[in-house]
């Protein structure tokens, strides 16, 4: 059973039928097996577990009277945008000081949009142009998914809740690949996010050839049968295998890979493309939190299968024009973020905050509730950056930013506080801290001074 659980040197196992390979989440029956392979210089924390990485960005700035903290340290009182977060004050620390200079205009003109979201991983410039001639550089995702590309079956997994671009003019004469696109493979090659949940779903539980795939897909289509269904013969394999507890765990976590499947079917339902191959359309169907609800679910499910230790998720495009009809706000976002100081405006984006704030702690809760290989949570074995690329949409600068990182990196972060840097320090500082605790030994990333230490 070993073998066909662990397969050469893969260690985590697979439940798997035509066209599709259920990975499954840590189960105590096969720690010996796992803690055989450990392999502690990349992306593992001391305890030996696997350690994940994530970025969550959102646009168009913030309120930062409503943003800021209230004095320093462990004493200091979150202001009101983080009120959906009070249950997880220990597991994440707020950071004043940050900035990206290489996403002001430097002689380049308007185009703060385009270069927030390309300069966010980047900590590069982006060169000024709607061709097909870009240039910018290389994410520090990919930087660690290539050190870790052998560990597990997807080295990234890259996520948008809005179309993908990756040609034409989107602001100001700079093409749509910098404002679409977070990660980066190469300073010429984004790694293009995926929109369609259903393509996510069959990247994560998908298996064989294309033709597989396909097969699989389609029969589910013409039969209405979950995954599970073509893996149901080796998941009662398994079951024998398996101690009381871990049978409950297998069972709880089939429920919840069916419980998405459920919710993707109903977007697809609602006119979503079923077809992995067809782009989804930027007005999706459903609301807009079930979309960022489903795509963070993968995310954990990804982690908690340890398919990846790496994800990027681009909740929105800084300059996306999205309205919040359900909270109140009909305006769209990038208009109203070029506030003028109008009362109005200002809690209107109050009332974004606070709504992409909630689909973070929908985040933390998940990962702080899932149980990793050494006993600990997801959450404690993550480093997790939220925030994004200007901090005033009225005035489109790139400093103060409004940045949070949320998990203990396996105990090397000290979560739980305000840091206050004293003064203006580039984003890249925190990027090559966070790439040492993953294992990867460069002395620079972007426009780095140092490697941050108050963290």
């Amino acid at each position: 059973m070993s073998q066909h659980l662990f397969p050469g040197t893969n260690r985590r196992g697979f439940l798997r039928g035509l066209g599709a390979a259920v990975a499954l989440p840590a189960l105590d029956s096969f720690r010996p097996l796992l803690a055989a392979g450990i392999e502690k210089a990349v992306a593992t924390t001391a305890s030996g577990a696997p350690l994940r990485m994530a970025y969550l960005y959102i646009p168009n700035g913030v309120n930062l009277d409503l943003w800021r903290p209230k004095g320093t340290n462990t004493g200091y009182k979150m202001g009101e945008t983080f009120k959906p977060l009070e249950a997880f004050r220990e597991d994440f620390q707020i950071f004043t000081g940050f900035e990206q200079q290489n996403a002001r205009a430097g002689g380049d003109g308007p185009g703060d949009h385009a270069r927030g979201v390309a300069t966010f991983l980047t900590s590069a410039r982006a060169r000024k142009t709607a061709g097909s001639d870009i240039s910018l550089g290389i994410s520090a995702d990919q930087v660690a998914a290539h050190a870790a590309q052998a560990l597990t079956r997807l080295p990234s997994l890259e996520l948008s809740a809005e179309g993908v671009r990756k040609s034409g003019e989107c602001d100001s004469g700079y093409s749509c690949a910098y404002q679409f696109n977070l990660s980066w493979r190469s300073e010429n090659q984004p790694m293009t996010p995926e929109s369609n949940p259903r393509a996510v779903f069959e990247r994560l539980f998908g298996a064989g050839s294309s033709k597989e795939r396909a097969a699989s897909l389609g029969q589910r289509y013409a039969s209405k049968k979950s995954v599970l269904d073509f893996v149901e013969q080796d998941a009662k394999a398994l079951q024998k295998y398996l101690g009381r507890s871990d049978r409950h765990k297998l069972d709880e976590y089939l429920t919840g890979v069916r419980e998405i499947e459920r919710q993707i079917e109903k977007a697809e339902a609602m006119g979503l493309p079923r077809d992995p191959g067809v782009p989804a359309p930027d007005g999706k169907p459903g609301s807009y939190k079930e979309q960022l609800h489903l795509m963070l679910d993968m995310m954990v499910l990804a982690f908690k299968t340890d398919s990846t230790r790496i994800a990027t998720f681009l909740m929105a495009h800084d300059g996306s024009n999205r309205n919040f009809q359900d909270i109140g706000v009909p305006e769209g976002h990038h208009s109203i973020s070029h506030h003028q100081h109008k009362p109005d405006n200002l809690a209107k984006i109050a009332k974004i905050d606070h709504f992409y704030m909630e689909r973070l702690a929908y985040f933390l809760d998940k990962l702080k509730t899932t149980k990793d290989t050494d006993g600990k949570s997801l959450l404690h074995n993550s480093m997790i950056v939220y925030g994004g690329c200007i901090s005033d949409g009225d005035r489109h600068n790139h400093n103060d930013l409004p940045i949070l990182v949320a998990g203990n990196a396996g105990g090397a972060f000290t979560p739980g506080r305000h840091v206050d840097l004293g003064e203006n320090v580039p984003l890249s500082n925190l990027y090559l801290r966070m790439l040492e605790e993953f294992g990867v030994k460069d002395k620079r990333f972007g426009d780095s001074t140092a490697t941050l230490k108050k963290i």
